[in-house]
């Protein structure tokens, strides 16, 4: 059985920093919407919970790089119903609108380091290492922080898995 697809537009806010996906050019990210008018029509009316995908390059760049939690967007994409009850539905996103920028974030958990044409986030509660060129091209995932010199290493020699 086939879920239905619908391409429509959505405005909500950010959960969470946008990651990478699993391949070059794609990246994920929580939308959270908010029923038009919950409080006058059903005030109980709970928020839904998107789950973003998208492969377009541009739009990924933008997400890496410049989108935070809290920043209110418009995204216009497919979406697909979940087939199990209280999964998010996913949208596949094709355009992005930022409508209103979240204040800076104050990041008590998370360093961003830049290594020459390399950016690197270390997360408190996480051994391994994401790894992105400046420009948001995803790497990979260096187990622990030590083994960040190999894995961009193995990217510039194009041995990299």
């Amino acid at each position: 059985m086939t879920s239905p697809q619908t391409h429509l537009a959505i405005d909500g806010y950010v959960d969470a920093i946008p990651a990478p996906g699993t391949s070059w050019g794609t990246a994920t990210f929580d939308l959270i919407h908010s029923p038009a008018d919950a409080d006058r029509i059903a005030p109980e009316t709970p928020d839904t919970v998107y789950a973003c995908t998208t492969a377009d390059p541009r739009i990924t760049g933008v997400l890496l790089r410049e989108i935070q939690p809290g920043d209110l967007l418009r995204v216009t994409g497919t979406l697909v119903q979940p087939t199990t009850e209280g999964a998010p539905a996913r949208l596949t996103v094709d355009a992005l609108e930022v409508l209103n920028a979240a204040p800076a974030p104050v990041l008590y958990d998370l360093v961003l380091e830049r290594w020459g044409n390399y950016a690197t986030v270390f997360n408190a509660d996480r051994d391994s290492v994401p790894v992105f060129t400046v420009d948001g091209k995803w790497i990979g995932e260096a187990p622990t922080p030590d083994a960040i010199s190999d894995l961009i290493d193995a990217f510039e020699n194009g041995t990299a898995r």
